[in-house]
């Protein structure tokens, strides 16, 4: 592999790669094809794919939000709620050959892009496997809010805009 990784936007086309990467980075918290390709369609300009060479990486799947309440894991929503008031990471996977290249901050800014286009001034999401402290060296802190369906060690986070 040659060139540098790039996150470009992405397609419905890409949800089976978005897949296989959380499968292979989630372990437990992954989630079925069907719900990567609900959130793009419900929220297409959040969905990011890593890609260097023609080879996904990663990805970034993000959306706006309602209420203290995460999405439930591995669920279908439907619809975006109403009264839309924060933007949401749902979900940043890297395979390893992904990590400590920058990408993840990158993904962070994007998102942070996202929701300031957006008009929001929070970005809420729930650590799982111990990324917690990745996401407090990214500037979000802990909620107390609970996660119920990413169990009892996954951990609500915020970081205000």
């Amino acid at each position: 592999m040659s060139g540098s990784a790039q996150w470009r936007p992405m397609g419905q086309g890409d949800v089976d790669a978005v897949a296989a990467i959380s499968d292979r980075v989630h372990g437990a918290y992954t989630e079925k094809p069907a719900i990567y390709a609900e959130r793009l369609r419900l929220y297409p300009a959040g969905g990011f794919l890593l890609e260097r060479d023609g080879q996904a990486l990663g990805y970034l799947v993000t959306h706006p939000w309602a209420g203290d309440r995460p999405p439930a894991l591995d669920q279908l929503m439907g619809r975006l709620p109403d009264a839309l008031d924060r933007y949401y990471l749902h979900d940043l996977a890297l395979l390893p050959e992904a990590r400590g290249t920058g990408a993840a901050a990158a993904a962070v800014d994007l998102t942070v892009a996202q929701a300031r286009a957006a008009g929001f001034d929070r970005i809420t999401l729930t650590a799982v496997n111990g990324a917690d402290a990745f996401w407090r060296r990214q500037g979000f802190v802990d909620a107390p809010v609970a996660a119920d369906s990413y169990g009892a060690d996954s951990v609500s986070m915020v970081r205000m805009l």
